[in-house]
């Protein structure tokens, strides 16, 4: 299992330094996304698999339904449309399906070589467990971090509303 957990954060890392070095922002989301499921790989590897799989639903899912709510704001019209059509040439998703299918082939052997459902002699972590841990000492953690999530939503929501021409803000 130590093979697996030093394979993940080798794709994450990888994967990291081609969201920051690359120019066109498409591209840097794919790895980006790529990078958190290898995130969330390191986590099944160690033996938290609720942590891993709030990983991918929480942070690579969530960036997807951003950036679809980006896409239909901005409304760029037929000019986009052309533009994403150059953005997402075939050659593009080369670098990120390498090392997705590197990353399931990661997971089909951690969850196949894996009996005992403990990795490198840990306990796996249960949904219980951290829920308790969430709700009992960290309560207040976690409801500073629901009052952040709620102010940026309503941000988003009063920077991305369009004005009728007849009100002022």
């Amino acid at each position: 299992m130590e093979f697996a957990f030093y394979f993940a954060s080798g794709v994450a890392v990888v994967s990291t330094l081609r969201v920051i070095t690359n120019t066109n922002p498409v591209h840097a989301l794919l790895y980006l996304i790529i990078s958190l499921i290898a995130v969330a790989m390191t986590f099944f590897s160690l033996g938290a698999p609720f942590a891993g799989v709030l990983e991918v639903i929480a942070y690579a899912g969530a960036i997807m339904v951003l950036f679809v709510f980006v896409v239909m704001m901005l409304n760029l019209g037929p000019a986009s449309v052309q533009q994403e059509r150059v953005w997402l040439k075939p050659g593009i998703w080369t670098g990120p399906v390498i090392l997705g299918v590197l990353l399931l082939g990661e997971l089909l052997y951690v969850l196949f070589n894996n009996s005992t459902g403990a990795a490198i002699g840990h306990t796996t972590v249960d949904a219980k467990a951290v829920g308790i841990s969430l709700f009992g000492p960290y309560l207040l953690v976690v409801e500073l971090a629901s009052m952040l999530l709620l102010a940026a939503a309503v941000t988003a929501f009063h920077l991305g509303r369009n004005e009728s021409e007849g009100t002022k803000p």
